[in-house]
């Protein structure tokens, strides 16, 4: 349902900031003041300058909103700590060569403006390279790891690359209309947008219609959310309802699917609740075409949100890590058998680790669909186990249960945001107990390992695919300092044009 934006009249207004003698205190504007680089919120980052050397402020750092590198610009300051202040531009008196024209209308620092891009007035390429830059930086300050190779980004269309999305869907009852999309910028605010320049074209085209859809439905105030998951062939959209739908409204649905050919997935509570309006037709499923591989899900399973990139992106991280016929190889975090499946088309014995037992079970089912068509699998899985799924909580993971997973030529690392801690800290342990180092990776300390490590030993090289450069910094220091491993290479993979998310893959390699 909507939500009014008038403030109550009732309601206290906010305590101005007070000076020591009891006035309010007033934030001047600063001086015209020169930007120096981007953060990771697409900030342009510059430090205030001044001539007097009484002047506390001088030397602090000040995040804007809006401008670019080698920008000189005037801010609007709307927040001001003791080591930081934090605006927006509101003037531009000397433009940087690598702002453009934003390529969506609903981009900006309006009110009202769409919060889902943070960089189109930034050129394309230029946003690789700051992200790229980004990843070195957070490898070195944060971890002390320098890679020896820079990978050159992996980069692919900078529009209707947006494959997966979850929509906001509002029934604004002063308007008298749907909003569906993102969030408005630093909003909880649905942002009124006609079309969106980073979904698929065919269904930015279709938001208006989706608009007069839900409109027209009886349950209109009771449908939050509609969850977008496009394959290869089919477009799904999983309505979120938390009433039952009435007859008249499935009918509507119905039509509508049929009009713009859409499959229609219904959700009354959690993801668990999520099933086909309409049983049959073609399966949600998108393909990996150098391993012969084809991966059905469903449209709630995670899948990467730019199936261009997904494809270089799984080639990439087995050209480095370079499995060989004999090999056997761990993907840990491994999901639907993204990159497991195509693994086992080239290693001896490929085992998937993954926390949830129903990705486990779609893997296992992926699994068995693809040995029906693709010969390499056929032959590898000849004895029936040479690729296999478990479940475990790779949160929890101990060097007991890395012993009790086996040993492995490789790994594959997939993790979420949170990245991989828990692994990489139990390698480590390992490492330090088979070379009688004190065991100190956390707070001095760590579980005493059972096990005969003589028959167990480390993988000799690690792909790590990260979506936090954070993590993977932290991970990487790890792994470099304390678990006999060197950074050989990383680079950066650019899976979400015009925003500040950088995804990135890193190849470690034990030192012998």
């Amino acid at each position: 349902m909507g939500r009014s934006r008038k403030k109550n009249p009732n309601a206290a207004p906010p305590a101005p900031a007070l000076n020591a003698d009891g006035s309010v205190k007033i934030y001047p504007p600063p001086p015209k003041l020169y930007v120096e680089s981007l953060d990771l919120e697409a900030q342009g980052i510059a430090h205030r300058v001044s001539d007097d050397p009484a002047d506390e402020d001088n030397g602090k750092v000040v995040f804007i909103e809006g401008a670019l590198p080698f920008e000189t610009v005037s801010v609007n300051i709307h927040r001001k700590k003791n080591n930081w202040e934090a605006g927006t531009v509101t003037t531009i008196h000397k433009e940087s060569s690598l702002r453009v024209t934003p390529g969506c209308p609903h981009f900006g620092l309006h009110q009202g403006a769409c919060g889902g891009c943070k960089m189109q007035h930034l050129d394309a390429a230029a946003q690789v390279a700051v992200k790229a830059r980004a990843l070195e930086d957070q490898l070195w300050h944060l971890a002390k790891v320098k890679p020896e190779v820079v990978l050159r980004p992996i980069s692919g269309p900078s529009w209707g690359y947006r494959y997966r999305a979850r929509l906001s869907v509002r029934y604004v009852i002063k308007k008298g209309e749907v909003l569906i999309g993102f969030h408005e910028r630093k909003s909880r605010y649905v942002a009124d947008i006609q079309s969106c320049a980073i979904l698929v074209p065919h269904v930015s085209a279709m938001l208006m219609p989706l608009r007069a859809l839900i409109a027209s439905l009886d349950a209109r105030e009771t449908c939050p959310q509609i969850e977008l998951a496009c394959g290869d062939s089919v477009t799904a959209l999983v309505l979120r309802h938390l009433e039952p739908l009435s007859e008249g409204d499935v009918a509507k649905l119905r039509s509508f699917a049929v009009q713009h050919g859409v499959q229609w997935w219904m959700q009354a509570k959690g993801p668990e609740t999520v099933k086909l309006l309409d049983e049959g037709g073609e399966v949600l499923s998108y393909a990996l075409p150098d391993f012969g591989i084809s991966m059905p899900f469903k449209p709630t399973d995670f899948t990467q949100v730019n199936p261009q990139i997904n494809r270089v992106l799984v080639t990439r991280a087995l050209r480095l890590l370079d499995v060989q016929k004999h090999e056997r190889v761990i993907d840990w975090f491994c999901g639907l058998g993204n990159f497991t499946l195509p693994l086992a088309t080239q290693a001896r014995e490929v085992l998937g680790i993954e926390g949830s037992d129903t990705l486990v079970q779609r893997a296992t089912d992926n699994l068995q669909q693809n040995m029906k068509t693709n010969t390499a699998l056929a032959q590898q899985n000849v004895a029936g186990a040479a690729t296999q799924f478990v479940a475990r909580n790779l949160f929890e993971m101990t060097g007991q249960m890395l012993i009790a997973d086996g040993a492995a030529d490789k790994w594959l690392v997939d993790p979420p945001r949170e990245g991989a801690f828990a692994l990489v800290k139990a390698l480590a342990d390992l490492h330090q107990q088979r070379t009688g180092q004190a065991v100190d990776v956390e707070e001095g300390k760590a579980a005493p390992i059972p096990g005969d490590l003589s028959s167990w030993t480390p993988p000799k090289r690690i792909v790590y695919v990260s979506c936090n450069p954070a993590t993977l910094a932290r991970d990487a220091g790890l792994l470099v300092h304390k678990a006999g491993y060197r950074c050989s290479a990383a680079g950066m993979v650019n899976m979400f044009p015009h925003t500040a998310h950088v995804e990135s893959m890193a190849v470690f390699d034990l030192v012998e």
